[in-house]
């Protein structure tokens, strides 16, 4: 019994000094990040033309998946290929990296990727995920309509043995 009494007094311990830790992270706040955000949004000369042609090129994007969203076929073709363009993110920093004096003022490709992550990938994965939300309540609906046919199916079947 002593055993279990200093496991759990260990425990609770542990417990404590996490909850502690917790505590005054969040009495930090979430100040580091937001100054890193700010500091990052105010690198970014967003006048210039490639910003403004990409950023375009997300909300037609976005647009398209609102619009198709009836199209599961299609939404599976643009899911692909929106995964597909994360997947070259990597290979389209470095290039980019390389060739960026012929488009930018400044280079935004450093080699560890985070600009291509936050203005490349991320929007990518936001409506891969917007698709993916999607088909999954496409699917469920049409499981539910799969049932009600089911259950007409044999209540017809049943009715006509009475008969």
């Amino acid at each position: 019994m002593d055993e279990l009494k200093s496991a759990l007094d260990e425990h609770m311990d542990l417990m404590a000094d996490l909850v502690q830790k917790l505590s005054s992270e969040l009495r930090s706040g979430l100040r580091p990040a937001y100054d890193n955000f700010i500091g990052f949004f105010h690198a970014i000369d967003w006048k210039e033309p490639f910003l403004i042609g990409l950023l375009t090129f997300h909300a037609v994007l976005l647009l398209v998946t609102v619009i198709s969203r009836k199209n599961t076929n299609f939404q599976m073709c643009l899911f692909l290929l929106t995964l597909i363009g994360v997947y070259l993110a990597e290979r389209l920093n470095s290039v980019m990296g390389k060739n960026w004096k012929s488009f930018a003022a400044q280079n935004y490709f450093d080699p560890s990727g985070l600009f291509m992550s936050v203005l490349w990938s991320g929007p990518l994965l936001v409506i891969a995920m917007i698709i993916l939300v999607n088909t999954l309540f496409s699917l469920c609906y049409l499981i539910v309509k799969w049932k009600r046919a089911e259950l007409r199916h044999r209540a017809r079947a049943a009715s006509s043995k009475q008969d």
